[in-house]
């Protein structure tokens, strides 16, 4: 995570354990692999070191929006989940529902990176809601001023893949109405 600048792009420090994060077909994120917006455009499954009786908060942010020569949207939040009990996301509450990657033709790679965070109990956020088909509100994201916000401490785990534009990516943004 410091060799591609996820610390202090992101977070402070890295993270004490790697998240496990697969997506369909048994597509597997390992630390700054180079994936397509075609593998990741379904959510994946997150697990990590969880203990069943405690609330946790997920994000996927970029911070390379809309190129990481020019960042000038970091972050870009894909995907923010609080209040999950253990690892069971489903059962959280999703602030911004899941969008995959879609970096701009031409931006060159973007770093996609899953941050996860152990809550001292559940929270109530005041962040809108954002649905997984409206890019709206998700730039100048910061997964370090929201974790400042809610009190979340440093970091429980993190993993991170990089992506470039790929043919899925126009299909993503009609989704998206861009």
């Amino acid at each position: 995570m410091e060799k591609h600048g996820v610390v202090p792009d992101v977070v402070s420090v890295v993270p004490k354990h790697v998240a496990e994060v697969h997506y369909p077909k048994g597509v597997k994120v390992q630390l700054g692999n180079t994936l397509t917006p075609t593998q990741v455009k379904d959510p994946p499954t997150v697990k990590w070191e969880a203990e069943s009786d405690a609330f946790y908060t997920l994000c996927m942010t970029d911070p390379d929006a809309p190129s990481r020569k020019d960042p000038k949207f970091r972050e870009w939040h894909h995907w923010l989940v609080v209040n999950i009990p253990g690892d069971s996301i489903e059962k959280g509450e999703v602030l911004s529902g899941y969008i995959g990657s879609g970096p701009p033709k031409g931006s060159g790679l973007h770093r996609y990176v899953f941050v996860n965070y152990k809550q001292k109990g559940k929270i109530s956020c005041n962040e809108k809601r954002l649905p997984s088909n409206s890019g709206d509100g998700r730039g100048k994201f910061s997964i370090k001023k929201f974790a400042e916000k809610y009190q979340l401490g440093e970091p429980l785990a993190g993993n991170f893949f990089q992506a470039e534009w790929d043919d899925y990516v126009p299909t993503l943004y009609k989704k998206l109405g861009m």
